[in-house]
């Protein structure tokens, strides 16, 4: 390869390493900086704060806080739930999509995408509204409390399907087109039902895109935020300050004004969902191998 060759091609990738320069490496090096220190107060505690080195003391602090690590829990568990519920209604979209014709499926499937298209926030509320026992129409025709302490998790989780699953669906489509069709027209000249064709060669071929989608959902999920933040607004005594990870380290921040000990938590939420993350992968993987 040229040195001009090489040239152009450095030129053409620096926007965005820049981009990530900017945007991710600096931010996660000074959050490491900051968590290395802490404030406090000289004298009695009254007098002017300064900031003292402390080495890895908020992170020892953060590995030893039952509350920061029984939001993970929760919000693991949650996990556990949702994803695989999200992830099973995406492959039967995709499935269902993959059946009919393209310029049907065309049609639907920008149909299904629509809620991704919708910005978190407004999704949210928008939800609210519908759960609302005075304003919205689902309390009135099921008598049920979205907001009651039980179903607090249920709500945010209807809420993360449904903007969610049109997503993964449209990658786990696309794996699908990936198949050739000979090899479906081969399975029903044998005598093979299309539930037989689904299960036996669809889902097969598409596993790659279900662990991608499943990491993915994985990562954001264990950073829930938006969802949880807007429903404290109404059930604050429910969704407490600690109620997720990120929630503790928001309010840990700009509430506590303890910005050096939450950099240590994002720091260790960091490295929880790049583990678990991996972990997901290494099983999902080995499980494909033959």
């Amino acid at each position: 390869m040229s040195t001009v060759t090489q040239r152009k091609g450095a030129a053409f990738s620096a926007p965005f390493f820049i981009g990530f320069a900017c945007l991710f490496v600096i931010p996660l090096l000074y959050a490491v900086y900051q968590s290395l220190f802490t404030m406090r107060s000289s004298g009695l505690g009254i007098g002017p704060r300064q900031e003292v080195f402390t080495g890895f003391g908020n992170f020892a602090r953060g590995l030893s806080d039952s509350t920061f690590w029984a939001a993970v829990a929760r919000v693991s568990a949650f996990a556990v739930v949702q994803i695989p519920v999200m992830l099973a209604l995406s492959l039967a979209m995709a499935l269902l999509l993959d059946s009919v014709t393209k310029r049907v499926a065309h049609r639907y499937r920008l149909a299904f995408l629509v809620p991704y298209m919708i910005p978190g926030i407004v999704a949210a509320l928008m939800w609210m509204y519908i759960y609302s026992p005075r304003l919205g129409p689902l309390t009135d025709l099921t008598g049920i409390d979205f907001f009651a302490s039980e179903l607090v998790w249920v709500s945010m989780g209807n809420l993360l399907t449904w903007v969610g699953a049109g997503f993964n669906m449209l990658i786990v489509y696309g794996a699908l087109q990936a198949v050739p069709r000979e090899i479906f027209e081969a399975a029903r000249m044998d005598g093979a039902s299309e539930l037989r064709i689904a299960l036996s060669i669809k889902i097969p071929y598409v596993r790659s895109a279900l662990v991608l989608t499943g990491m993915l959902s994985i990562i954001h999920t264990l950073q829930i935020f938006n969802e949880p933040l807007l429903f404290r607004n109404v059930v604050p005594e429910v969704v407490t300050k600690d109620f997720t990870p990120i929630m503790m380290i928001y309010y840990e921040a700009f509430d506590s004004n303890d910005y050096n000990y939450a950099a240590a938590l994002s720091i260790i939420l960091a490295v929880i969902v790049g583990v678990i993350s991996m972990l997901f992968y290494r099983v999902t993987n080995r499980a494909q191998q033959p």
